[in-house]
Order: C-alpha cells, then sequence, then structure tokens
C-alpha cells in the first residue's frame, strides 16, 4: 500500500472514532447516544440529570431526555405535542412498591387535576412495575397524538393511550413539582448532577 493511502486510511480511521467519541454525552459513567431512532424517526439528546433520593441524596437513576425539537424550555416542550423518549438507567436497587410510589406522587404533582381522568392508566403503568436493579433501564416513548410506550432493558412491555397521560407524564420531570430541580435541570440541557 502506498504511503498516501496509507496516511489516507489512517487519517479515516481517525476521523471516524473521533465521531464515535463525539456521538455520546456521559453522566456518572452512563453513556448515551446523541441521537436515537424512534419508529422512524431521528430524536436528540435534549439533556441528561440524576434523581436522587432521601436525606442521604443517594443516586438513583440517570434520566436521559431525548425529542424531535431540542429546547430549554419545560413548559414549552409539554405545550407541544412532539415525540419524545425518555431513559431512566437505574444506579440503585428500587423495589415494586417505591416504583409504584413514585408514579403515584409523580403524577400527582404534575396533573392533579387529570387524576381522575388518568387514574386507571396510572394502575396500568403501575401493574407493568417489577423491581429494578443496579445497570437495568426503563424507557418511556411518546408518539405524537398517542400515548406513552415502555419498554424495560429495549423489550417492549406494553402501550398507555392517550396524549392527556402522555403530556402529565413527560410533566413529572419538566412540570412545576420534578422529583428534584437539579435533575430537571440537566433533562433541559444543563449540567448532569
Amino acid at each position: 500500500m502506498s504511503g498516501i493511502r496509507l496516511r489516507c486510511l489512517a487519517l479515516a480511521v481517525l476521523l471516524a472514532a473521533a465521531g464515535g467519541v463525539a456521538q455520546a454525552r456521559q453522566c456518572d459513567g452512563v453513556s448515551f447516544p446523541e441521537q436515537v431512532r424512534v419508529h422512524g424517526q431521528t430524536l436528540t439528546l435534549n439533556g441528561l440529570g440524576i434523581r436522587k433520593a432521601t436525606f442521604f441524596r443517594i443516586k438513583v437513576y440517570v434520566g436521559a431526555l431525548y425529542l424531535a425539537h431540542p429546547s430549554a424550555d419545560g413548559e414549552a416542550i409539554l405545550g407541544t405535542d412532539q415525540p419524545s423518549e425518555i431513559v431512566l438507567h437505574f444506579l440503585w436497587h428500587v423495589t415494586t412498591g417505591e416504583l409504584r410510589d413514585a408514579w403515584r406522587e409523580g403524577f400527582k404533582a404534575s396533573a392533579p387535576q387529570e387524576l381522575p381522568a388518568l387514574r386507571a392508566r396510572i394502575a396500568q403503568l403501575n401493574g407493568w412495575m417489577h423491581g429494578v436493579g443496579s445497570g437495568q433501564s426503563m424507557t418511556f416513548v411518546h408518539r405524537s397524538g398517542q400515548g406513552i410506550e415502555y419498554l424495560l432493558n429495549g423489550v417492549p412491555q406494553g402501550s398507555i393511550a392517550g396524549a392527556d397521560f402522555a403530556r402529565a407524564f413527560l410533566g413529572i420531570w419538566l412540570g412545576a413539582h420534578p422529583p428534584g430541580r437539579a435533575l430537571k435541570a440537566g433533562l433541559l440541557g444543563g449540567a448532569c448532577r
């Protein structure tokens, strides 16, 4: 192989490697791709945040928010019906009861007036909950005009219909009363902390 071809090949390998590094972001040692393809649509990583719980600030999960149109404005995101994906990569074991309680509290904080209309669908979501351990992930995909599709470690578990459910669900993290201000700020493009 000639010297020029060898240098071109080496340059191509270096550019490909650099491109691979630039294609992911990390938070607390967990990597997330800059873009994901969901149901034929490309979503871009909007931000990453860490959910901390209890007085001891235990790191429960790293959350990633993907949007069709990235934004730093939580209210604007909630005001649209754009496709989105939330990934919760767990750093700590969470029991079935803790997950169910967290969903009930999250919806109560996110959409208190809509709770009667959402109650059966929240129960449906809670019916799919089982304890998760460190390294496992929950993914929630919202398609415009539809509800939420839930995947556990990449395996589909089911879907819950309704744009109202999807808005209330996303409002858990982006609404006025998120489970953590730093988590919300991170998902909206701020620092992951």
